[in-house]
């Protein structure tokens, strides 16, 4: 955990306090990531996938009843959860890509629609889920980005080097770090917004093997299928 300092001298620009952003669209986006992992097959799942489903909605559901409004401060018992259940989205989501691969190389997959919305459901998960983990820990996550806790960027934004470009207000939010996990997933390497601390550098780079991998794998096999 890196080291607060409350109290540096020539703060940039953008670290300052905000009044946080609203949690609905967070909550909407879980909801249809939850929804996708139902929906998948039971060879591209595991077992207990119905209870896994389950236990998501319950935590996306108490989240949603302890600050159904907007995330004005950081509360450690709240970004716990969040933690907890982006990692449980995340092991479910790695068990089903670890599934597809090894349908696609066994050759158990012959349709080719199906291996298309499989590996497309598997690959919006993937992005929704990096995209929760960046939106969690940049700077210590929603709550202290409100407080400006934390003044170190774990990702630098454009509108952090070029503030002519942004309102004075600004603040990157959930969209922000969800585009970010959806470019890195198409480009498999950061665009505009780029990691600065291990651990960003860490997740991006297990982000983009992973959609690499599925992407290139899905792709392939549908091409063969239709030849």
């Amino acid at each position: 955990m890196r080291a607060r300092n409350y109290h540096l001298p020539n703060l940039p620009h953008w670290h300052k306090v905000h009044r946080g952003e609203p949690r609905w669209p967070v909550s909407f986006v879980v909801v249809i990531v939850i929804a996708l992992q139902f929906l998948l097959p039971k060879s591209l799942s595991l077992k207990s996938q119905p209870i896994i489903c389950a236990v998501e909605a319950i935590l996306a559901i108490a989240l949603f009843a302890v600050n159904p409004g907007r995330i004005k401060a950081h509360a450690p018992g709240r970004w716990s959860l969040g933690i907890a259940l982006t990692g449980v989205m995340t092991i479910s989501n790695i068990a089903s890509a670890v599934r597809l691969v090894q349908s696609l190389i066994d050759g158990s997959v012959n349709d080719a629609t199906k291996l298309l919305w499989f590996g497309g459901s598997i690959w919006l998960t993937n992005i929704v889920v990096f995209g929760l983990w960046y939106w969690e820990f940049d700077r210590g996550g929603p709550g202290a980005r409100a407080e400006a806790i934390d003044p170190y960027p774990d990702f630098l934004f454009p509108q952090m080097t070029d503030p002519e470009y942004a309102p004075e207000n600004w603040a990157p939010s959930f969209f922000d770090y969800l585009y970010t996990s959806f470019t890195n997933a198409s480009a498999f390497s950061p665009t505009d917004v780029l990691p600065l601390t291990r651990w960003a550098k860490i997740l991006m780079m297990v982000q983009s093997a992973t959609s690499l991998i599925t992407v290139g794998l899905v792709i392939a096999r549908a091409v063969n299928i239709l030849k």
